[in-house]
């Protein structure tokens, strides 16, 4: 670790999505520190580093992991390479923050936390929408009985593909799957987090059915949890905009938000009550979303730093995989 107290991290993956978001989240994280990335073109890999300010830029997962001023990793790259790039970290000794979705499969994700926890490392998975004030709102309202007793409870994302600079989209072998792997896994994760309930069973139906080449391009996923809510799960990457939507569903209210994945903005959350069916004493909560990529890499640092459990550790990415698993079979 160095000697100013912040963590310095390593971007594996160092592409459109690094440059944007996780490079920014970084460097504006007042406990971390942005000293390296990778890239598969070593030529490439300098030019980013020269305009990002980071001192070390690599063309090898394996040289980045190995240096001595890396502390921790942040993987950014396609689906696929979760799997052997975190056991390369983890046997580095390096803390591992990974994108969603954890991995291709449950099999890949418990040998990720088996490796993390073998070399006694962090390790996170990136569901930032867990420190999203809206979501935390969401989960405290229902805690409190705002809405009487859940009976339902869903989630839509959807957005379009085709303005996607991931090549790989579609390509089963480095995606795994599609819209359910990309978006429906943050839909998943959050419903679980809101009911604060785990997921028994899943049916879903795709449009088209994923084979061993080619991903789905929409999905509708129906959830059972264990206390007997019903859940619903849409996501697609054939709509002309992005949209995503969450409702909960109680005995006594309905909590509802459009665009619940947002960051650094404000968003509505809307309280609904009824009396005879018909609406009655509903409310309107303003609520601040900060930026949730800087939340999540301080986070993190902040674990490294004081030996504390992720909020998103290794196991709910793990617990998220197992329903996708499942989803992507067909009845």
């Amino acid at each position: 670790m160095s000697t100013s107290g912040t963590v310095r991290y390593g971007i594996i993956g160092f592409g459109r999505f690094a440059e944007k978001t996780i490079a920014p989240a970084i460097k504006a994280s007042p406990n971390s520190q942005l000293v390296a990335l990778q890239k598969r073109s070593l030529e490439q890999a300098r030019a980013r580093a020269k305009e990002f300010g980071v001192p070390l830029a690599f063309d090898s997962v394996e040289r980045l992991v190995s240096h001595p001023e890396v502390d921790a990793v942040f993987i950014v790259s396609a689906n696929s390479a979760h799997h052997p790039e975190t056991l390369a970290a983890a046997n580095a000794g390096k803390h591992v923050l990974v994108e969603k979705p954890v991995a291709l499969n449950v099999r890949e994700a418990e040998e990720m936390i088996a490796a993390c926890d073998r070399a006694g490392v962090k390790f996170m998975v990136g569901h930032m929408l867990r420190l999203s004030p809206l979501i935390v709102r969401m989960r405290d309202l229902i805690r409190n009985g705002e809405i009487g007793s859940v009976t339902f409870a869903r989630a839509d994302f959807v957005y379009d593909a085709r303005l996607s600079h991931r090549g790989w989209l579609y390509d089963r072998s480095v995606a795994g799957g599609g819209p359910i792997y990309d978006i429906g896994v943050h839909c998943l994760d959050t419903l679980r987090f809101v009911l604060d309930d785990e997921v028994v069973a899943v049916k879903s139906e795709c449009e088209p059915w994923p084979t061993t080449a080619q991903t789905e391009a929409m999905a509708h996923m129906v959830l059972r949890f264990s206390r007997g809510v019903i859940g619903s799960i849409f996501c697609s990457f054939v709509s002309p905009v992005r949209r995503t939507f969450l409702e909960v569903v109680g005995t006594e209210g309905v909590l509802s938000a459009t665009h619940f994945t947002a960051s650094s903005t404000t968003v509505q959350l809307n309280i609904e009550r009824g009396h005879n069916d018909l609406p009655e004493g509903g409310r309107v909560e303003e609520i601040q979303v900060p930026n949730l990529y800087i939340e999540e890499v301080a986070r993190f640092s902040e674990c490294i730093l004081n030996n504390r459990e992720p909020f998103s550790p290794g196991l709910n990415g793990l617990m998220n995989q197992r329903v996708l698993d499942q989803a992507m079979v067909r009845a």
